[in-house]
């Protein structure tokens, strides 16, 4: 009995396995895919990083564009309504940093010292105005807009019009963006403009096709004339044009079509730069600066003070009342 109990243990301990301690054919490369999924995941998110700065350049530049060209960061006529924001000197007009070039200077190149003694063209009669023109033409042809610019010698000086053609257009449609061919063409006739005396009015100008939202506060035409001259002003300054030979900034939407008999006609959309005499200029000073003095001219109307020949002739024909 003992002995068959004794069998029955010594085969019960023959019967022990031991394992682990072989050497397995996977063992060499056990660790090696590690190693390889760590790099697939590092060259991943590299890639990933490239793409993220690129993506966010292009983003940011767009948002300055939007934001110094339109001051409302509205597009493709979403017809909303553009914030207001105060600042804390009370204004209720937000101020948007000009777009910098040659290290950060506005107009001319960064470091060049702004010298009070150049002496600069002043363009008064139509011959004078006529060379201006001839230029402005030819760097049109250089950029290849010769189709999109027109010029016009006026008695207020020199009407230059940058408009639309079925094949190009000035502006993104329905935008404030100045294509790259135009935003080119304004900075290479900045440096022409900034060795002149004379001041330019910039007068925004749309077709007639509306905005799908319509209402008050929607954006509209308005909107879009007034924020396309912005754009022009900037792509000038840029450009290195001083900011004095702005005198006025106008909007006129749909207004003033040069296609009366097809308001939607792309040649109504477009910018205007008035080249104006030192008279005209002088004239929009008067109308919108401080009031000049006056004298009566009859008990119900009043003129300002002026030794100008003709108002001189007028006010000795008028018959006084008794």
């Amino acid at each position: 009995m003992q002995a068959t109990k004794k069998a029955a243990a010594d085969k019960h301990e023959a019967t022990i396995v031991k394992r682990g301690g072989g050497k397995h054919h996977d063992d060499e490369h056990g660790g090696a895919w590690k190693v390889a999924f760590a790099d697939f995941c590092m060259a991943l998110m590299a890639l990933f990083l490239v793409l993220w700065l690129i993506a966010a350049r292009e983003a940011q530049q767009t948002k300055n564009i939007v934001r110094d060209n339109t001051a409302s960061g509205l597009l493709e006529g979403t017809g909303g309504k553009p914030e207001v924001k105060s600042s804390p000197a009370g204004s209720l007009i937000e101020r948007f940093q000009l777009p910098k070039s040659n290290g950060g200077a506005e107009g001319p190149a960064a470091g060049a010292k702004a010298n009070t003694d150049t002496v600069r063209t002043k363009y008064e009669s139509p011959s004078e105005l006529a060379a201006l023109a001839h230029r402005l033409e030819q760097m049109s042809v250089d950029a290849g807009l010769a189709s999109n610019l027109a010029a016009v010698i006026t008695p207020d000086g020199l009407r230059v019009m940058l408009h639309d053609t079925d094949r190009q257009g000035m502006f993104v449609r329905g935008s404030p963006l100045p294509t790259a061919k135009f935003a080119k063409l304004l900075r290479a006739m900045a440096p022409l403009f900034e060795k002149m005396e004379n001041q330019m009015l910039i007068v925004g100008h749309t077709d007639s096709l509306q905005y799908t939202k319509a209402g008050p506060t929607s954006y509209s035409n308005w909107s879009l004339s007034v924020n396309r001259a912005l754009a022009a002003r900037s792509e000038l300054l840029i450009g290195g044009m001083r900011s004095e030979s702005i005198l006025q900034l106008v909007g006129m939407a749909d207004r003033a079509p040069i296609d009366a008999a097809h308001p939607d006609a792309s040649t109504n959309r477009r910018i205007e730069l008035l080249i104006l005499t030192s008279k005209q200029a002088a004239a929009i000073k008067t109308m919108f600066g401080t009031p000049a003095d006056t004298e009566a001219l009859t008990s119900d109307a009043s003129t300002s003070k002026t030794d100008d020949p003709a108002l001189k002739d007028l006010r000795s024909q008028m018959v006084k009342k008794p």
